[in-house]
């Protein structure tokens, strides 16, 4: 399903982001420049997960994230993006988003699909893929998921992905994109899912992209679990509330990005904390 979302100030007004999201964003907006992977932290997602895909695999840092004041962003992606287990679907955190962002969001989501696995209401990423509108010509573009291609297994599966993202750049050049990989909808974490993961991160450090591990960064834990996953109506989707929390998250990391020091490929990382 596809919708566009913008959210209007009325609106906005009446929910608060956390207190230190909050000064972030307004920081971003005012330098009109948004900021996952951090070469200069020790605390990188990527950092510590591109790794395990291939001892091999080359890394380019990607530059900061340059959006306008008001951006416009593709969400794309499987239930999660499509809003699965709020209240309604445009509860979900791809809306949402908008709303935090100061901007809007066009959400392709459909449910149960993957770079592998076609979907309950469409095909799998790369037929989508090629069956969006380049008129669109978003800021930004966001790839999420997916956890439905964790039975799927590893064969093909690097070069669905490749094949699937050479399509979306060649769709919108112009586009920055990130990819945000796949939240846990169970713990532990599973080992498709967990190689899901790693397999991300590799291909996205190859070519210089933003890569955002929900995993790496334990956005779903123990102790939240039950808050942001809804597991009876939601079937292990995320609540409203879940929704809403996982918008949050994504809108500091993309704060974040903007705010990353460039480093050119292969140098050395003298601001870095590992």
């Amino acid at each position: 399903m596809i919708y566009s979302h913008a959210m209007n100030a009325a609106s906005r007004r009446r929910r608060t982001l956390p207190a230190v999201l909050t000064i972030a964003v307004l920081v971003a907006l005012v330098a009109v420049t948004l900021g996952v992977w951090r070469p200069w932290s020790s605390t990188s997602s990527t950092a510590q997960v591109a790794g395990a895909g291939s001892a091999e695999s080359v890394r380019i840092a990607p530059a900061p994230l340059v959006l306008p004041e008001h951006p416009s962003v593709l969400v794309f992606g499987d239930s999660w993006t499509y809003g699965s287990a709020a209240s309604e679907p445009t509860l979900g955190y791809a809306y949402v988003l908008a709303e935090l962002l100061d901007g809007a969001t066009t959400v392709n989501g459909i449910r149960g699909s993957g770079y592998l696995k076609p979907g309950i209401d469409g095909p799998a990423f790369g037929e989508r893929i090629a069956a969006l509108d380049p008129a669109l010509a978003p800021d930004l573009v966001i790839i999420q998921g997916s956890i439905n291609d964790r039975e799927q297994g590893e064969a093909g599966y690097r070069e669905a992905v490749n094949a699937a993202w050479d399509a979306m750049s060649a769709i919108y050049p112009e586009a920055q994109i990130v990819i945000l990989g796949p939240a846990p909808h169970i713990l532990p974490v599973g080992a498709g899912t967990a190689r899901i993961d790693a397999d991300l991160a590799a291909l996205a450090a190859e070519r210089g992209w933003w890569y955002i591990s929900p995993i790496a960064e334990n956005w779903i834990t123990p102790e939240n679990y039950l808050d942001v996953i809804d597991v009876d109506f939601g079937r292990r989707h995320p609540s409203t509330d879940g929704h809403r929390y996982l918008a949050e998250r994504l809108a500091a990391d993309l704060v974040e990005m903007g705010a990353a020091p460039v480093t050119a490929a292969g140098a050395s990382e003298s601001t870095s904390n590992q």
